[in-house]
């Protein structure tokens, strides 16, 4: 049985991590955590990876976690036990690659907290991105309530995550919380050069997920990548 987690390698040095369970709209389940928390490892002890993609296969990029396995855990030490041994949040953050997010469809819940945590954003234009946890009487426990305060406008970030309720990729443009948004057939094309000008100039890339560490401090969101 195919892993739901794919990873490969080119010969650039890109690492691409693809989200491979269609069938459930990528739902993010504990199987899958733990393929990221190990492709992650790898990416990083690869010398020749310097960039990482992020990719959904199927309509959309990921609907969220799994909710069909809340609440499955032995306890909730257990649960938290396994979050801080498999923190792929913090990974991304301290991460010597370049992270991109190729983002359509569906990106709610985890499936837009994890291109939070990554150096770049690259939304189709059909792409629709949330935080519905509040809807279940959950609280956005991926880094959405840190993440997304440090990119959009505190009133922008609160209304997301206090409500749930979904935008469009325009809107999360223009409140800064994707950096391009392209047509669905388009989406490839502008992704590529994303990756071409993170390998010519890694550095730039990776100073805004410092600025981003830092924004928490200073209260303001980071200036966008020229």
């Amino acid at each position: 049985m195919a892993e739901p987690v794919r990873f490969a390698v080119d010969d650039r040095g890109v690492a691409v991590i693809t989200l491979d369970r269609p069938e459930r709209r990528n739902a993010i389940n504990l199987q899958m955590r733990d393929l990221l928390w190990e492709y992650l490892g790898a990416a990083a002890a690869i010398p020749e990876v310097r960039v990482i993609l992020f990719r959904g296969e199927g309509p959309c990029f990921s609907a969220g976690a799994d909710i069909s396995e809340f609440g499955t855990a032995p306890s909730i030490m257990a649960a938290r036990r396994a979050r801080h041994d498999r923190d792929i949040w913090w990974q991304l953050l301290t991460h010597p690659c370049v992270t991109i997010a190729r983002m359509h469809g569906y990106c709610y819940g985890a499936g837009l907290e994890l291109p939070l945590f990554c150096d770049l954003r690259i939304a189709s234009g059909d792409a629709r991105l949330a935080l519905p946890e509040v809807t279940l009487a959950y609280i956005p426990s991926a880094g959405g309530t840190q993440m997304l305060p440090r990119i959009a406008p505190p009133a922008v970030a609160a209304h997301l995550i206090l409500t749930g309720e979904p935008i469009g990729a325009a809107d999360a443009l223009r409140w800064g919380i994707v950096d391009a948004v392209v047509p669905p057939a388009g989406l490839d094309a502008a992704v590529e050069a994303a990756i071409e000008r993170a390998l010519a100039d890694p550095a730039a890339a990776r100073a805004r997920r410092l600025r981003l560490l830092g924004a928490a401090d200073t209260g303001e969101s980071p200036a966008p990548l020229p």
